[in-house]
C-alpha cells in the first residue's frame, strides 16, 4: 500500500483547467485509488496536478487494504481500475456501497466499452474515464466532489429542520429564513427581519407597504401556485418560485406554509417560510454545465454531443427535416506537440474552438469529443450548406496568422441518408474525413 501526497501548485491564472474546475480549490481532496499499475496512477495524479488539484492519495490493490483504509480514513473520492488481481471494479463499487459511505466512485480504466460504462453508471458510479483520455479526469473528480458537497450540505439543512422545535416567535426572528404572514390578497400582516434583508427593503414597515402577490411575485403562473392552494385548502406544499427584490433583481426561493385561522371557511391569513436558494441553484447549474463541457476548450463534450444527436434524430423523425454532422480532425497534432510543446498544442485546440464559436449559429452544437477530434451538429441543414460551413471554417483557419499554422480535415454526414443512428452517422462522416486526409497526403 502506497500513500502519495501532492501540494497545490501556483500555475498561470490563464490556465484553462483553473478556469473550468474551481471546486478543488476549496480544500485538500483525499482520494483512495484502487489500481496495481503505478505508472497509470502517476499519470492520473499528474493530470490532476495540471488542473491545480490539492490532492492526497492512498493507493491499494487488495480488498483487505481497501476496507482498512475506509475504516481508518475519510475520503472524498474513490478512483478504481476495471480490474486488479483477484478483484474487479464492480466488486470495488459494491463493497464501497456495502460500507454505507457516501463516497463518489469514478472508474478509471482503459478501453471502456459503452456497455461497461452503462453498467457502472446504473450501479451508482459517478463517472467513467478512459485512461487514454485522462484529460477528462479532473472534470469528473470536480463534479463528483461538488455533488457530494451539495448533498452533505442539503442533508445538514434537512436534519436541522427535522429536529427544530423552536417556537413561532423564535422562528420569526430567525436570521436565515424569511418568515411572513399575509392575507388572501397578498397584503403582508407580519414579516421578520430576515425577510426584510432577503428582499432588500430598509425596514419591516417598508416591506409591509409592498404586496406579496403583485410586487414580489411577478409571474402570474407562480402567483397561482402559491395562492390557489392556500385559498382552496389553506395549505401550501413545498414549492420553488422566483421573487423580485426591491431593486428588481430576481431570486429563487423555496416556500412552505400553512393557513392561520379561518372565518366561515375562508382563511384569514397564511404563514410561509422562505429559503433563499439562489446560490444553490446557480451552483447546480454550474455543475450541469461542467458535466456537459470539455474542460480545455469550453465546447460541448462527448456526452452532450451524444445527447444533442439523439435530440436531433427525434426532431428530424418528427418534422421530416434533415440535419448534418461535421467532423473535424486537426492535422499534424503530434508534430505540433513535438515541435512547439504541449502548451502550444492546447492553445491550438482552443484556437479551433474559438473559430467554431465564431462560425456557428446559436442553434448549432460544437463539441470536442476526443484529443484533436471535433464535431458540429447543424440542425435543419442539408449537405450543400454543411459543406459551406466546413469550407468557411477551413478558410478562417488558413487566414489565422498565429503560429503554428493550423489546418483540419473535414467529414460530413447527413441524417437520414448517411445513417439513421449515431454510430452510422459518425462512421459515414469519419469515412469522408479519412478520404480528405488521404487526398491531402497524395497532393
Amino acid at each position: 500500500m502506497l500513500q502519495i501526497g501532492q501540494k497545490e501548485t501556483q500555475q498561470d491564472h490563464r490556465g484553462v483547467a483553473q478556469r473550468s474546475l474551481p471546486a478543488h480549490r476549496r480544500r485538500m481532496i483525499r482520494a483512495l485509488i484502487v489500481d496495481d499499475d503505478m505508472d497509470d496512477v502517476e499519470l492520473s495524479l499528474q493530470e490532476l496536478k495540471k488542473a491545480q488539484f490539492a490532492i492526497s492519495a492512498d493507493v491499494v490493490n487488495t480488498r483487505a487494504d481497501f476496507i482498512g483504509r475506509l475504516h481508518k480514513e475519510r475520503y472524498d473520492i474513490v478512483l478504481a481500475a476495471m480490474s486488479v488481481p483477484n478483484w474487479t471494479g464492480l466488486q470495488v463499487l459494491a463493497l464501497l456501497q456495502e460500507q454505507e459511505q457516501e463516497i463518489p466512485f469514478v472508474l478509471v480504466s482503459k478501453g471502456l466499452a459503452t456497455e461497461t460504462v452503462d453498467e457502472f453508471m446504473r450501479k451508482g458510479a459517478s463517472d467513467c474515464v478512459d485512461k487514454t483520455r485522462l484529460v477528462r479526469l479532473p472534470l469528473a473528480v470536480a463534479v463528483a466532489v461538488e455533488r457530494m458537497t451539495l448533498r452533505e450540505e442539503q442533508d445538514r439543512v434537512e436534519k436541522a429542520l427535522r429536529h427544530s422545535e423552536a417556537h413561532y416567535r423564535a422562528l420569526l426572528e430567525n436570521p436565515t429564513y424569511g418568515i411572513c404572514r399575509f392575507d388572501v390578497d397578498g397584503k403582508f400582516l407580519e414579516v421578520n427581519e430576515a425577510l426584510v434583508t432577503m428582499l432588500g427593503y430598509g425596514t419591516k414597515e417598508d416591506l409591509k407597504a409592498a404586496n406579496l402577490a403583485t410586487d414580489i411575485i411577478r409571474d402570474p403562473i407562480e402567483r397561482a401556485q402559491l395562492f390557489e392552494p392556500y385559498r382552496q385548502s389553506g395549505h401550501i406544499d413545498l414549492i420553488e418560485v422566483e421573487w423580485k427584490r426591491k431593486d428588481g433583481t430576481p431570486m429563487k426561493v423555496r416556500l412552505s406554509g400553512r393557513q392561520v385561522g379561518s372565518e366561515e371557511g375562508v382563511p384569514m391569513g397564511c404563514e410561509i417560510i422562505a429559503e433563499d436558494v439562489t446560490a444553490q441553484r446557480a451552483s447546480e447549474e454550474n455543475l450541469r454545465h461542467l458535466a456537459a463541457t470539455d474542460a480545455l476548450t469550453g465546447l460541448a463534450n462527448y456526452r452532450r454531443l451524444s445527447e444533442g444527436l439523439e435530440t436531433e434524430i427525434k426532431r428530424s423523425d418528427r418534422t421530416g427535416r434533415t440535419f448534418a454532422v461535421l467532423m473535424f480532425d486537426l492535422d499534424g497534432m503530434k508534430q505540433i506537440n513535438d515541435r512547439y510543446g504541449h502548451l502550444a498544442g492546447n492553445r491550438a485546440l482552443c484556437r479551433m474552438a474559438d473559430i467554431f464559436r465564431f462560425s456557428c449559429r446559436s442553434i448549432d452544437t460544437a463539441a470536442r469529443y476526443g484529443g484533436d477530434e471535433f464535431a458540429i451538429i447543424l440542425p435543419e441543414t442539408v449537405a450543400k450548406d454543411a459543406a459551406l460551413v466546413g469550407k468557411r471554417i477551413c478558410e478562417r483557419l488558413s487566414s489565422d496568422r498565429e503560429e503554428p499554422q493550423l489546418s483540419v480535415s473535414v467529414g460530413i454526414a447527413v441524417y437520414p441518408e448517411d445513417g439513421t443512428a449515431i454510430d452510422t452517422l459518425f462512421q459515414s462522416a469519419d469515412r469522408a474525413l479519412y478520404e480528405m486526409k488521404q487526398r491531402k497526403k497524395a497532393s
